[in-house]
């Protein structure tokens, strides 16, 4: 079965996915957004240090249950501002085709902050 053009241009060689630094943080804090509609503010422990990333869950969870939870991270994403807010990195959630629903991916078990996602 060959490949129809879409798809072979979105793929990517393995050494471009080597460079993404997946890992597992536990949410410290966390609080909507104050000047966003869809953001939650997450402060999280990546293991050596703590950051905050800004994602796009509000209305699929509300922020206090959030803390304690594991979550998987990009931890090398270069930061970027969101809403005048900086945020450190990107979680990494599933979602269906129109974003009714979004699910955090969390490890199976509890694993201490910083392990590696591969």
């Amino acid at each position: 079965m060959s490949e129809s053009p879409e798809n072979v241009s979105n793929k990517i060689q393995y050494d471009d996915f080597a460079k993404v630094q997946l890992r597992v943080a536990k949410v410290l804090e966390a609080y909507n957004h104050p000047s966003a509609d869809k953001l939650i503010v997450l402060k999280v422990d990546l293991g050596t240090e703590q950051r905050q990333i800004c994602a796009g869950l509000r209305g699929h969870y509300d922020p206090a249950p959030l803390v304690g939870r594991n979550i998987v991270v990009v931890a090398n994403l270069a930061p970027r501002m969101m809403r005048g807010l900086e945020s450190n990195g990107m979680l990494l959630a599933a979602s269906n085709a129109d974003h009714s629903k979004v699910i955090l991916v969390t490890p199976e078990a509890d694993i201490e902050p910083g392990a590696a996602v591969s």
